[in-house]
C-alpha cells in the first residue's frame, strides 16, 4: 500500500473515542509496601486506590499476582501470600476503576525469613578438655525447618571455676572438674557437658614437621600430646593457627593452600604448641583443550544424552523437539531422525543402561497432560515413542533418572518425587511417591540422581536429599523409598549480591547433584531478578550459582567440604569421569576441574580448572553467546550442549601447555 492509499484509509476510518482518564491517581499497599513473614506463615495484602483528592476510591476492581520469586512461595488473586521458603517474593496489583479508565500498577515485597529458633548446634562440642586448654566454640541457630537463623547466641558457664566462656564463644578450661557451658538464643538452648582433666602434656608433636604440597592438595597434620614418661593423651584436641593466610587448616588438622607459598602452621595446647613447616607449589592444572566438531541448530538447546553404544546422541530443545545425532565421526555430528511431542520445553532425556528404551520429558503442553514420553531406541538413530505416562504428573516433568528399570522423576506440580516402572515400557505404572513434609508452598524439586541404590534429590530450598532406593542403608525400595539424611545451607547468605545487582525476586536453589567416590558435586542455579549483562535462558537473567562438595563418607552426616564457583556464570549441569568434573557454566562456557585427590576450600582459587571452552561462535542460533547447558564425556570426548549454539563436541589433552 502506497503511503497516499495509507492516508486515504486513515481518514475513512472511524475515530476510535479516546479512553477516559482514569479516577486513580495512585494505589497504595497495605500493611505496607515491604512485608516481612516467617516462612510457613500468611499475610493477607490489600490495595486501595486514591483520587484526585486524596480520597479512597470504592468502585475498583483489584487482580493480584506474583511478579517475583518463583519458588519461596505463592499470592493468589486476592492478594493472600503463602510464605513457603525463606527468600524474596514480589506481589503486583492491577487495580481499575468500575467506570473504565487506565488500570495502575503497584507492587510490594515480601521478605520471608526463617522461622522462629528451634535448635542451635555448636561446633566442635568437645566432651573433654585439660587445665589451661582453651578452643572456640562456633554455634549456629536453626528454625524447625532447618534454615539458618542470624541471632546472636548468648553464651553462659554454670561452672565458672571449672570452665570460663567469652561472648564469641571461647571456652577456657580452669580447673580439674566437670562443668556445663550453655549456648542460648531466648528459650533455646544447647548444652555442653565437659570434664576437665589434669594438664600432664609434656611434649607436643606435629607430623610431618615439614611437608611439600600443590595448591588444593590436603595434608594431614597429625598432632600428639604425651606425658613425660611418653603416655599419649588421646583424646588431646590442639587450638590451630598458621600463617600467612591464603589456606585452611581444619579441627582434623586437614590443611589445604589457595596459593602457592611458605605456611606454618602452629597447634597450640594448654600453653604448649608445636609447628609444621609446609611448602606449596603451583598446582598446573591447566591443559590445552580443542573443539572437534560442532551441530549448530535453529532452536534453543537443552539436555544432551549419550546412547550406551556411543555411537547416538540425543539433544532436547527448549521446545517440541529432540533430535537423534550420529556421533560416529565426531567431527562431522548430523541429525538422522526427530521426535516431536505437544511440549513447551523437553527438558531431559534418557535411555536405560541397556539403550533398548529411554524416557523425554514434557512441559507446557497445550493439552495439559505433559508427563513422559517412553521412546524405543532399539535402532539408535531413529527413535520412536511407544507409550506415555501423565496419570499423576500431568503438571509437567522436568527431570529425570532412569535406574534399572524405573523412572524417578521431579512431579512440577506438587515438588514430589515420583518413582515409574518401565520393565514393561508399553505399559507404565507408578509405584511410588515421596516428597518432603514441608509446606507445599515453596515445596520444588529439580533434579535427581541415582547411584548404588541411593537417589539425591536436589530439593531447591530444601537442599540435598539423600533417599535408600535399594541400597539398604535403611531398608529401602524402589517402591518404598526411605529418607537417609539431609543437608541444607542458606541460599539467601549465599547470593546476596545477586539481589544487589539484580534485584529482590531472585531465582536461587538447590538444582542438580552428582555422587563420585565419597563425594556428591551439588550445584546452585541462580538467576538475577533483572537482566544483567547476557540474558539466561528462558528469559531469565545472568546466571550465578556455586558447586559445592559434600562429603558423604558418613552418609547420615553428610557435611559441606568444598566448593567452586565461576566468576563469569553459574553452576548448571554436570558430570564426572574419573578425575575430572565437567561444568555447564552457562555463560562461562564449558569448565573442566581437576577432581584428584581429597577436597577442601576453594577449589577455584586452588587453581584447579584444567580448561575452560567458550562455547559460542558465528553458526549457532544467538552468534557469539555461550550459554553452556552441561557435558556428557566418553572415550576423551566432552559433548556439551549449548542453548545459543547447539552441541558441541571438544576434547581436553593430558599434556600440560607447559610441557615441551
Amino acid at each position: 500500500m502506497s503511503m497516499l492509499l495509507l492516508l486515504a484509509a486513515l481518514q475513512q476510518a472511524p475515530t476510535v473515542p479516546p479512553s477516559p482518564p482514569s479516577p486513580i491517581t495512585r494505589v497504595a499497599i497495605l500493611p505496607s509496601s515491604t512485608v516481612t513473614i516467617a516462612a510457613g506463615d500468611t499475610v493477607r495484602l490489600v490495595a486501595v486506590a486514591y483520587g484526585s483528592e486524596g480520597k479512597p476510591l470504592d468502585a475498583v476492581t483489584a487482580r493480584w499476582f506474583q511478579s517475583g520469586g518463583r519458588f519461596e512461595g505463592s499470592i493468589d488473586a486476592e492478594g493472600t501470600v503463602i510464605a513457603g521458603a525463606p527468600g524474596t517474593l514480589t506481589a503486583a496489583v492491577r487495580v481499575s476503576a468500575t467506570g473504565g479508565g487506565a488500570a495502575q500498577t503497584a507492587f510490594a515485597t515480601i521478605v520471608i525469613v526463617p522461622g522462629k529458633a528451634a535448635k542451635i548446634t555448636v561446633t566442635p562440642a568437645p566432651t573433654v578438655l585439660y587445665v589451661g586448654q582453651s578452643m572456640p566454640l562456633a554455634a549456629e541457630v536453626f528454625s524447625a525447618a532447618n534454615d539458618r537463623r542470624p541471632d546472636l547466641v548468648q553464651w553462659q558457664s554454670e561452672t565458672p571455676a571449672v570452665l570460663g566462656i567469652v561472648g564469641s564463644g571461647r571456652v577456657t578450661a580452669r580447673a580439674v572438674g566437670r562443668g556445663v557451658v550453655v549456648a542460648r538464643v531466648g528459650t533455646i538452648e544447647r548444652r555442653l557437658p565437659i570434664t576437665v582433666k589434669p594438664n600432664t602434656a609434656s611434649v607436643l608433636t606435629l607430623q610431618p614437621a615439614q611437608v611439600a604440597a600443590r595448591t588444593g592438595d590436603v595434608v594431614r597434620l597429625r598432632f600428639a600430646a604425651r606425658t613425660a614418661a611418653g603416655a599419649l593423651l588421646a583424646d588431646a584436641v590442639p587450638d590451630w593457627s598458621l600463617s600467612p593466610g591464603n589456606a585452611q587448616v581444619d579441627p582434623d588438622g586437614g590443611f589445604v593452600a589457595d596459593l602457592p607459598g611458605t605456611y606454618r602452621v602452629v597447634a597450640n595446647f594448654a600453653g604448649r604448641s608445636a609447628e609444621a613447616m609446609i611448602t606449596v607449589a603451583p598446582r598446573d592444572a591447566v591443559r590445552p583443550s580443542t573443539i572437534v566438531g560442532r551441530l549448530p541448530i535453529k532452536e534453543s538447546a537443552g539436555e544432551f544424552w549419550l546412547h550406551p553404544s556411543g555411537q547416538a546422541g540425543y539433544l532436547t530443545t527448549l521446545g517440541d523437539r529432540m533430535y537423534a545425532i550420529d556421533v560416529r565421526d565426531p567431527a562431522k555430528p548430523r541429525i538422522t531422525d526427530s521426535v516431536v511431542v505437544d511440549a513447551r520445553y523437553i527438558n531431559d532425556v534418557m535411555t536405560t543402561e541397556d539403550g533398548k528404551v529411554g524416557v523425554l520429558t514434557r512441559e507446557g503442553g497445550s493439552t495439559r497432560k505433559n508427563g513422559i514420553v517412553i521412546l524405543s531406541f532399539e535402532d539408535p538413530f531413529h527413535p520412536k515413542p511407544i507409550a506415555e505416562f501423565t496419570e499423576t504428573v500431568s503438571g509437567g516433568v522436568h527431570s529425570t533418572f532412569i535406574y534399572r528399570g524405573y523412572v524417578y522423576l521431579t512431579d512440577d506440580a506438587t515438588g514430589s518425587m515420583r518413582v515409574i516402572d518401565i520393565r514393561t515400557p508399553t505399559a507404565p505404572v507408578q509405584v511410588a511417591r515421596w516428597e518432603t513434609p514441608s509446606s507445599s508452598e515453596g515445596r520444588t524439586l529439580h533434579d535427581i540422581d541415582v547411584q548404588d541404590g541411593l537417589a539425591y534429590l536436589s530439593y531447591w530450598n530444601d537442599g540435598l536429599i539423600i533417599l535408600d532406593v535399594g541400597n539398604g542403608v535403611k531398608g529401602g525400595s524402589p517402591s518404598n523409598p526411605q529418607f537417609v539424611s539431609q543437608i541444607k545451607y542458606d541460599l539467601s547468605a549465599l547470593y546476596r549480591e545477586v539481589e544487589a545487582v539484580g534485584g529482590p525476586g531472585y531465582i536461587r536453589g538447590t538444582h542438580t547433584a552428582w555422587r563420585h567416590k565419597n563425594y556428591v558435586f551439588l550445584g546452585d542455579e541462580v538467576f538475577s531478578a533483572k537482566p544483567v549483562g547476557t540474558t539466561g535462558p528462558l528469559g531469565l537473567g545472568r546466571a550465578y550459582g556455586r558447586l559445592h562438595v559434600v562429603d558423604v563418607s558418613d552418609l547420615l552426616k553428610p557435611k559441606l567440604v568444598a566448593w567452586y564457583e565461576p566468576k563469569d556464570g553459574g553452576a548448571h549441569n554436570v558430570w564426572v569421569d574419573g578425575d575430572r568434573l565437567y561444568l555447564g557454566d552457562y555463560q562461562g562456557g564449558l569448565r573442566v576441574l581437576d577432581i584428584a585427590g581429597e577436597l577442601r576450600g576453594d577449589l577455584l582459587r586452588q587453581g584447579r580448572e584444567i580448561a575452560h571452552v567458550v562455547t559460542g561462535d558465528n553458526q549457532g542460533r544467538l552468534a557469539q553467546a555461550p550459554m553452556t547447558w552441561g557435558a556428557v564425556v566418553r572415550d576423551g570426548l566432552i559433548y556439551a550442549p549449548d542453548v545459543n549454539g547447539g552441541l558441541f563436541i571438544v576434547r581436553v589433552d593430558t599434556k600440560s601447555n607447559l610441557v615441551p
